[in-house]
């Protein structure tokens, strides 16, 4: 997504304020899905290291070289975390895009082109294009994007990408870019995603004024549809999220925003170890196990 006006990076994740003016105060949405166990990821950072390493052309003369391999091997060892930042920045090209749509077809200010073409400058157009057959097929009208909400009740905030209509059915969007699998398909979403989308749901405001602070109740919040759309230069999927599974969905998030808060009074609250000096020794008690 785009850089929301009232988000701000702290020690303590992403967090939002209520105006420029004010600090942060409540975590984001992603910064609370955050705290959700992670899967571990070290086979696939192992395999970006290696594949790194064997198709850096510095391999074969560096060989018998100690220092030239070793930069060859810190190069190696920062793979997946360079992987990992241009996906961010891919992801933030095209959701850039998929913000100028909305506002092109809104009638607003707009920089579609200059957002595709920055793509392309990227070998990305392909993003573009699939986007623009799936928002053609599925007759999308839009209404907000990028709107940022806001829970007093639980205490959180975040930016959605698109509130639409499609259908005639009032729908939230969440768009991921994904990559593409081997056989030419998107690949799936996080399930997690259901639980941003439910977050979003469950606002209380939405934001009017960023500057002067001012926020109006939220508005389509009361039984949207709420849709997960891979992304990919090859296609766009749309998931919906089931609506039987909702409520679990909610009640997780509900629990890791307290987890969110108890990490940050743990993290508040002081030194968590102490060190234990030995006992003063009496004068003529010997220890224990010493000699005479």
């Amino acid at each position: 997504m785009t850089e929301p006006l009232l988000a701000h990076a702290t020690d303590r994740g992403r967090m939002y304020s209520r105006s420029t003016s004010e600090p942060p105060v409540v975590p984001s949405i992603t910064t609370v899905i955050s705290q959700s166990q992670p899967t571990s990821l070290d086979g696939w950072f192992g395999y970006m290291a290696a594949s790194a390493l064997a198709q850096d052309p510095r391999l074969p003369a560096s060989l018998g070289n100690a220092g030239e391999m070793r930069a060859v091997i810190q190069d190696a060892s920062k793979a997946a975390e360079r992987y990992r930042e241009e996906a961010a920045r891919r992801g933030t090209r095209v959701h850039f895009y998929c913000e100028q749509v909305a506002l092109r077809d809104l009638g607003r200010a707009h920089t579609v082109e200059q957002a595709r073409a920055d793509l392309a400058a990227h070998g990305e157009e392909p993003f573009a294009a699939r986007f623009d057959e799936w928002w053609d097929l599925y007759q999308v009208k839009p209404i907000a994007p990028e709107i940022t909400v806001w829970n007093s009740e639980v205490g959180y905030a975040g930016t959605l990408d698109l509130v639409a209509t499609i259908g005639g059915r009032l729908c939230i969007l969440d768009f991921k870019t994904r990559a593409t699998d081997r056989d030419g398909f998107v690949k799936p979403l996080d399930e997690k995603v259901v639980m941003q989308l439910v977050a979003g749901m469950k606002a209380q405001e939405s934001l009017v004024d960023p500057v002067r602070g001012v926020w109006e109740p939220w508005q389509y919040g009361a039984d949207p549809v709420l849709l997960g759309i891979a992304v990919g230069q090859t296609e766009v999927r749309a998931h919906r999220a089931n609506p039987e599974v909702l409520r679990e969905h909610w009640y997780k998030f509900c629990a890791l925003r307290r987890a969110w808060e108890a990490g940050t009074q743990v993290a508040e609250a002081g030194r968590p170890l102490l060190p234990v000096p030995p006992p003063p020794q009496v004068p003529g008690v010997q220890l224990q196990g010493s000699r005479s």
